[in-house]
């Protein structure tokens, strides 16, 4: 986790999202998969739009390459320092499997496309909100 913890609007949870977004309490990211074809399911759903297949969670690696990224400099809210880093990550589970977080833990002018990164978590309540950092085994 990090120490600077930044406000975030956090997701309403359902029956389809919770574990992704309850998952980090235990340190690890969990994605539903599908029983049927295997593939990983982002966004969260219960069923698989590859197959319709039924989704169930299980623990990825939490490793990743940042895909694309920006650096933000505009203050959209003043809590929220600037510059950030906002990125696109994809898993090493599957070709495609990405999602938008952030990259932290190091200056936001140094995040490239192609960064190994690894997952750790802000926590806000009950939600584990999943961000990234440079993964110094990649």
């Amino acid at each position: 986790m990090t120490d600077v913890v930044p406000p975030r609007m956090l997701p309403p949870l359902n029956d389809d999202n919770r574990e992704f977004w309850t998952g980090g309490s235990t340190g690890r990211l969990r994605l539903p998969r599908c029983t049927a074809c295997e593939r990983w399911v982002f966004p969260p759903a219960r069923t698989c739009p590859a197959c319709g297949g039924t989704a169930e969670y299980q623990a990825v690696s939490g490793k990743g390459r940042v895909f694309t990224h920006t650096v933000n400099h505009h203050v959209f809210n003043p809590e929220v320092p600037v510059p950030y880093s906002i990125a696109i990550v994809e898993l090493v589970e599957q070709d495609g499997l990405r999602f938008t977080s952030n990259v932290v833990n190091c200056p936001p002018e140094s995040v490239e496309i192609g960064m190994r990164v690894r997952v750790l978590f802000e926590q806000h309540g009950e939600v584990f909100v999943p961000i990234f950092e440079p993964d110094p085994d990649g």
